[in-house]
């Protein structure tokens, strides 16, 4: 394992050089979860929800939050991302399952990206459920794949 990329020789934040890099095609797959009372999830299964479409809104706010990762996050690149694609499905009797995917051609990856789109999808659906449910838990966020770029692929359950 190489060291943190993001400290200099005095352990000082910096954001990486990656001027150097060639430009690939990259993608990122991220995953979470929210676990909810089973009332909570028939909520919204059946639409009932007070805030309205639960998982259609989740959805935009992880698409829209894949492309702002760069103000979110003090050293992530701003990328021109080429897709995003956010998944939320029920699981089970009590739980969403979220998958993001984020592509782009780039110089670094888009594990960060696919990452927060995921997190504030899970978020989103935590905001719209509190009023009848703050028992919710958020779990599991973590990066699935990725390919592309000099590290190569990466994939995990």
């Amino acid at each position: 394992m190489s060291g943190l990329t993001h400290f200099d020789a005095a352990g000082r934040a910096v954001m990486v050089d990656v001027g150097g890099k060639a430009e690939t095609a990259r993608t990122a797959t991220a995953r979470a979860r929210v676990v909810m009372q089973p009332q909570t999830l028939r909520l919204i299964r059946g639409g009932g929800a007070a805030k309205g479409d639960v998982l259609g809104v989740a959805r935009l706010a992880g698409i829209m939050a894949a492309k702002r990762t760069a103000e979110l996050i003090p050293l992530c690149h701003p990328l021109p991302i080429s897709a995003v694609e956010v998944a939320l499905e029920p699981e089970g009797e009590d739980a969403v399952a979220i998958s993001a995917t984020v592509r782009t051609t780039g110089r670094t990856g888009v594990e960060m990206e696919a990452l927060t789109a995921a997190s504030i999808a899970a978020l989103t659906v935590y905001d719209m459920c509190k009023a009848v449910d703050r028992g919710m838990r958020i779990e599991g966020v973590r990066v699935v794949a990725k390919s592309g770029g000099a590290s190569g692929d990466f994939r995990q359950e």
